[in-house]
């Protein structure tokens, strides 16, 4: 065998091998959006029941079963109640600020929130890059809302539709 094949032969393998452990990476969420979904499916806030956060009190996986099309994004349930909840009000259930870390909002920037870190403060559901940024919101929200209030049409702006 030619040196030239050989060598062409073991960099498609290691591409390969690339590709294939990339596969078990989770997909990243798209940032330049006015809701965070994922960028090939479209599912908002990695298929978390945003219902399930105010009945449930915890993340919840929802299911494809159980979608929603709204906003551009499609959203899961883990049950018909559920969605039926969400489609009814979804300016209540769904995340504020699309999807995006208030903590971040209000330095200005736009970092989706991770669906597993979130809080629930007057009846509005906020998701947080980071544990630490959860903690520090909960501990004073007027704050970070004032500041957020201050940044976010600006930063919406910046948003594709």
């Amino acid at each position: 065998m030619r040196p030239g094949i050989a060598l062409i032969g073991r960099l498609v393998c290691l591409l390969a091998g690339i590709l294939m452990a990339c596969a078990w990476l989770p997909a990243q969420a798209a940032t330049t959006e006015r809701i965070v979904v994922n960028r090939f499916s479209g599912v908002a806030i990695e298929g978390f029941d945003p219902v399930a956060y105010f009945v449930d009190g915890s993340a919840v996986q929802g299911t494809a079963e159980f979608e929603a099309n709204l906003w551009g994004a499609v959203w899961r349930f883990r049950n018909e109640g559920n969605r039926a909840s969400f489609l009814a009000h979804p300016e209540i259930y769904g995340p504020q600020f699309g999807g995006y870390d208030p903590a971040d909002i209000a330095r200005g920037v736009t970092i989706a929130g991770n669906p597993r870190f979130f809080a629930i403060v007057a009846q509005r559901l906020y998701l947080f890059s980071r544990e630490a940024n959860r903690d520090a919101f909960a501990a004073n929200p007027e704050r970070f809302l004032y500041e957020v209030g201050k940044r976010w049409p600006a930063l919406q702006e910046q948003l594709s539709q």
